[in-house]
């Protein structure tokens, strides 16, 4: 393994002690703390409950970085998708990568190498990724939305890396049945 010193730029308060990447506050936790706090409240709440408020959460908060990040940096289109899976990537989720986009479609398909949750939780034989899928779905809204498109999409974990003969996770991004273009 070689190490590298981290390629998203953060700046740390000297005063507060808030670190800030790109202009958004950040936390810095270890990865074992945020996977047993989110086991937790799936245990409490229930895996299907816990999944939909993640992707409405999840859905809200895409939406609001891919905006602010395409303002940021003079971003547009497939530009915004690519900028954020690298965010993702480079602050230690997994490494994302974007096997197809369609804007037009309001499609895309990514796959996620290398994901923490199975870092952590191994061979579960359950889709332990589904934190994600909302993350997916409000990125593209938000790009849709930008160029003027009516179209809304949804975003689903068709496999992950800690099922049974899979070594990767997949997400496939779809327009929402009764979207309008």
């Amino acid at each position: 393994m070689t190490k590298m010193a981290p390629e998203l730029p953060i700046e740390v308060d000297s005063e507060t002690g808030v670190w800030t990447t790109d202009a958004l506050p950040m936390l810095y936790v270890p990865r074992h703390f945020f996977i047993n706090n989110h086991t937790a409240v799936a245990e409490a709440l229930g895996v299907d409950k816990y999944a939909e408020i993640l992707y409405r959460a999840g859905y809200k908060s895409a939406w609001h970085w891919c905006e602010k990040e395409a303002e940021l940096h003079g971003l547009a289109g497939v530009e915004v998708f690519e900028h954020y899976m690298l965010r993702l990537s480079q602050r230690g989720w997994g490494k994302f990568v974007t096997e197809e986009i369609d804007l037009d479609a309001g499609t895309a398909r990514v796959r996620l190498e290398h994901s923490a949750f199975v870092y952590q939780l191994g061979k579960t034989g359950h889709k332990e990724e589904y934190m994600f899928t909302g993350w997916f779905a409000g990125a593209m809204d938000q790009i849709l939305a930008a160029r003027g498109s009516a179209l809304r999409t949804v975003a689903e974990q068709t496999q992950s890396a800690a099922e049974p003969g899979c070594d990767v996770g997949i997400f496939i991004v779809k327009p929402l049945p009764d979207a309008r273009g």
